[in-house]
């Protein structure tokens, strides 16, 4: 497996020096940026336009404690008990402190939330004790506070951002990240040089068929932080949501958990409410729960889906509060407020990535990371509904605050190191990127989904390693074939871990091994490291 994705030289290769990195323009990467000081200049790059980011398409809100009702110690304990016992108490303390603060941030700045009587409207979500989350726009929190960030960094001085920029690859030099080789239409390969390196890439749910993620989650960081050295864990850890617009010609559309939070029930296609005989909780329980009853109740019936019911909540308040999901259903001829919404589970967020400690600094010296690219300790086996909006936004202020202050011991010098690559690629025959990416994406809905086993697990890495033996060495000059090799990089990462943790916990299942076993299985799964094959 090649060091580098594509070949390069520095003598003919474009060169461009920054203080801090940082790639990513989501809510984590643009709040790193904007945590940084006006003396340091930073370089923001996205793969798409600065819109596309799952943070952009995030529906339920962000998780703070802010009502009297509330405790710290109760949003805590909520986390750590979806956590399924891998959750680091200190990580999960810090970012639940910090929360009511990055809220106040969100709204200095100028993000409109939802009010109700002069305060802020709070819902809450399955895993939550209390009513606690924020909301925007009714369902489409996410796109609202990204305007609001995205305009604030447009106006800061110190910042530049770059669209429509690829990340190919981290370059390192003696043991440590010293910027990233890049790629930009009408450019070609650009090698950026920086001080410190800030990964906010998002996650990886294009690896499968049924995702609510946009097509830019191919998991390019994860895969460029791999393979320049930098620790991965938990890659079996993905969670799926329970709730996703399943009609023909959708594009499996999220229907957000604060639905049932307001009340909504699921029925089998025989209308009886199933989650009230797996969970006290009923359709308020944790994700992993509800997304393994649906999937049990799908094969029982055998009925490619379940429903959500709306029809017994107040149809005015159904309207004003959805009015995204609302709009979207009415394109598919269904009204929220009468008929019965099909749904199935789908990949959702990835919990596993990237190893960091509680300031974000990777196992990589120069290489910082926050948000979902990550594993930071705050989410554990599963993630508890509306953290992960609030980890972007504490990890990266913690991450744009250290990467500075290193930055900032470092002096320039705008010297290019003697870093090449000039293995030579496989060119024999033509590969359709597309029916290989399209049968990886198919294997894991069917070997790596919501419930797994053994032999299935088995199938699945001969597979993916096939692929990879004729996929990865090659060189590819399309955006495409890059995310097709990410993609099988992160699949084989995934499958290794699932099949190296044999026990039952949060989002990860095993039909072989349906039980929890603290006793073997209390501790993360680290993934083997990086064996570089030519550079």
């Amino acid at each position: 497996m090649p060091r580098y994705l594509v070949q390069f030289n520095p003598k003919q290769t474009p060169h461009f020096f920054t203080d801090i990195l940082i790639i990513g323009a989501g809510i984590a990467g643009l709040r790193a940026a904007l945590a940084v000081p006006r003396s340091c200049d930073v370089l923001v790059v996205t793969k798409d336009k600065i819109q596309q980011s799952n943070s952009n398409y995030a529906q339920g809100g962000i998780a703070g404690v802010l009502s009297p009702e509330d405790r710290f110690e109760n949003h805590i304990e909520d986390t750590l008990t979806a956590g399924g016992g891998l959750c680091h108490r200190d990580v999960v303390e810090m970012v639940v402190r910090e929360a009511p603060a990055q809220i106040a941030t969100l709204i200095d700045w100028g993000t409109h939330f939802d009010e109700e009587h002069g305060q802020l409207a709070l819902t809450r979500e399955g895993g939550h004790s209390h009513r606690r989350i924020v909301h925007a726009l009714g369902d489409a929190t996410g796109f609202e506070v990204m305007r609001a960030i995205i305009e604030h960094a447009r106006q800061t001085p110190n910042l530049t951002l770059w669209d429509d920029t690829f990340i190919l690859d981290l370059l390192t030099h003696e043991g440590r990240c010293v910027g990233a080789l890049l790629a930009r239409p009408g450019q070609g390969k650009l090698l950026v040089w920086a001080k410190q390196t800030i990964l906010a890439s998002g996650g990886a749910g294009m690896v499968y068929r049924e995702t609510t993620n946009p097509p830019v989650a191919t998991g390019d960081g994860m895969a460029a932080a791999y393979r320049a050295g930098a620790e991965l864990r938990d890659m079996e850890f993905i969670q799926f949501h329970p709730t996703v617009l399943y009609v023909a010609g959708s594009s499996r559309f999220l229907i957000s958990e604060a639905v049932r939070g307001e009340g909504a029930y699921l029925r089998d296609k025989n209308l009886e409410r199933f989650m009230l005989k797996v969970d006290p909780r009923a359709e308020l329980a944790p994700r992993d729960i509800v997304a393994q009853a649906i999937f049990r109740q799908m094969e029982k019936t055998r009925h490619p889906n379940v429903y959500l019911d709306l029809r017994h909540l107040d149809p005015v308040l159904v309207h004003k509060r959805f009015p995204g999901i609302d709009k979207v259903c009415r394109g598919f001829g269904l009204d929220i407020t009468t008929d019965l919404i099909p749904i199935r589970p789908g990949a959702h967020y990835m919990i596993g990535g990237v190893t960091v400690n509680p300031q974000g600094q990777t196992t990589l010296p120069g290489l910082w990371a926050a948000g979902e690219v990550t594993s930071s300790g705050l989410h554990g086996a599963n993630r508890l509904a509306s953290n992960s909006l609030l980890e972007g936004l504490v990890f990266g202020t913690s991450c744009g605050h250290g990467a500075a202050e290193a930055a900032e011991r470092i002096p320039d010098t705008f010297a290019a190191l003697p870093l090449a690559s000039r293995f030579q690629p496989e060119t024999e025959g033509h590969l359709d990127v597309t029916d290989i990416t399209n049968s990886l994406r198919s294997l894991m809905v069917r070997q790596m989904g919501v419930i797994r086993e053994q032999a299935g697990l088995e199938q699945a890495m001969s597979d993916v390693a096939f692929w990879c033996r004729y996929v990865l060495p090659r060189a590819f000059e399309s955006r495409q074939g890059w995310e097709l090799q990410n993609l099988l990089t992160i699949a084989r990462l995934m499958i290794q871990s699932a099949q190296e943790r044999t026990e039952s916990r949060g989002v990860h299942f095993r039909a072989d091994f349906p039980q929890r076993d603290d006793a073997h299985w209390a501790r993360h799964v680290v993934c083997p490291a990086f064996e570089t094959g030519i550079g």
